[in-house]
């Protein structure tokens, strides 16, 4: 039977009476912290393994993890995943997957659009089950801060997929600062190819039936209901705010990841946004949004620009002639500093040094190496769910503080003005900032 033909019952089981509750003691309790069964063997349960969802159900398998179940809402696009890995147990509600397997489980990866990002990890950490959860940590800033507040009390392994944190590129480049190559640094520049999507739509009328292989009650989650459209699902998302953060909240987790941990830039005290016509419902089709972070230490004041929609700053200093502007296929970056500049990739790959002396890729000249180097995004956290040392963007470490900054440039997009922020809380100072664009309103069922 193909995966797409597997009817509901046959998909999530043998269910028990709905509404059934029992507690649950989690196997971490029984045993200490790192404690596994008797084989070591790890179960993880995946909620979202289509489209991204799938390189992160590989990634959590190759890095030593037992594949114990799979839950999508969608089986068109869930299929490879479900044919990859044949013996693992089916769902489409992660409710009903959590509640049945807490026992056989020992950990969570959620991949879904970012609106059940928080739901989902939420209800895992309470069950006392480590999660990796895909960027943004969640869509909105309660959301992000309620998770933050969880894994706090819990001090169960989290880990965010903002992979270029783990990468040598990152490491290499906030070495090469720390050595002097660059001087102080003052502005900070980004860009991306996003939106590689739809934005800057009004609510379609149109009427649509909803596809056979798509659960849509379970795929809205806590989102308010709406008729399906594929202006929507699958991919369309990220460009909805009742659903995805636009560009900047796609990107800006992977892009800003270096500077925002190479300075401990925390919270901005002035956001500015320009940008192309705003829409109630979706993101613009081009923004420039500047975050103004206070001086820290003896770091100085910094002026970081985000650009998407097909802008990019001039073409930097120093570039050789024969390389193509803008840098990066999916984006990149560009540090300006008192001796020189730095330009790298959205993930801090393929980064070179640009000086008036000359250019030359950072690789073929590194810096000392300072920072012990990562096994990887899924090791990292695989690694500490079995008595390793704490991943490198825990949610309530640096994967939680970061997604706040960037919410905060999709807060100042929404609102078409400047934003002012308590650069020590990161509380919102500029009044009349609509209710839900912080905490928004869940749906019965669905609530943290």
């Amino acid at each position: 039977m193909a995966p797409k033909d597997i009817s509901r019952r046959v998909f999530v089981g043998d269910l028990t009476a709905a509404g059934l509750a029992f507690s649950i003691v989690p196997r971490h309790v029984l045993g200490g912290r790192g404690f596994l069964a008797p084989s070591d063997r790890l179960n993880v349960a995946c909620i979202g393994v289509g489209g991204k969802g799938e390189s992160d159900v590989k990634g959590v398998s190759e890095a030593g993890a037992t594949i114990f179940a799979l839950c999508d809402v969608d089986l068109q696009s869930a299929e490879s995943s479900l044919r990859r890995f044949p013996q693992a147990k089916r769902y489409r509600d992660f409710r009903e997957m959590l509640d049945k397997e807490a026992r056989n489980i020992d950990a969570v990866s959620v991949t879904t659009p970012d609106h059940v990002h928080a739901a989902a990890t939420m209800m895992a950490l309470r069950m006392g089950k480590p999660v990796f959860c895909q960027k943004p940590l969640a869509r909105t800033l309660h959301e992000v801060r309620t998770v933050m507040d969880q894994a706090r009390r819990s001090k169960l392994p989290t880990q965010m997929g903002n992979q270029g944190h783990t990468g040598e590129g990152t490491r290499q480049i906030r070495e090469a600062y720390e050595a002097g190559m660059i001087g102080k640094i003052r502005e900070v520049h980004y860009w991306t190819n996003r939106p590689i999507w739809p934005q800057a739509l009004d609510r379609p009328t149109e009427a649509h039936n909803v596809p056979p292989y798509l659960d849509w009650n379970l795929w809205l989650g806590p989102a308010p209901e709406r008729p399906y459209n594929p202006a929507y699902a699958p991919f369309r998302w990220r460009g909805w705010w009742d659903y995805g953060t636009g560009a900047l909240g796609d990107i800006a987790c992977h892009a800003m990841d270096a500077a925002f941990w190479t300075f401990d830039l925390r919270f901005p005290s002035r956001i500015e946004p320009e940008t192309t016509q705003l829409y109630p419902e979706t993101a613009p089709k081009s923004s420039r949004v500047t975050y103004h972070f206070p001086a820290r230490g003896d770091r100085p004041e910094v002026k970081v620009v985000w650009r998407d929609g097909g802008l990019w700053p001039a073409r930097p200093v120093g570039l050789p002639d024969q390389m193509d502007w803008p840098y990066g296929d999916v984006g990149g970056q560009l540090w300006i500093g008192e001796e020189a500049s730095l330009m790298a990739d959205c993930y801090g790959d393929g980064a070179w040094w640009l000086a008036k002396s000359g250019a030359r890729a950072l690789a073929d000249s590194p810096p000392p190496q300072k920072y012990p180097r990562s096994p990887g995004v899924y090791r990292e956290w695989i690694s500490a769910i079995k008595g390793g040392s704490a991943p490198g963007s825990t949610f309530d470490g640096h994967a939680g503080p970061l997604t706040q900054m960037v919410l905060l440039g999709c807060i100042a997009v929404r609102l078409g003005k400047d934003v002012e922020v308590d650069p020590e809380t990161g509380a919102i100072t500029t009044p009349g900032v609509p209710e839900e664009y912080i905490k928004p309103t869940f749906r019965k069922g669905w609530s943290l």
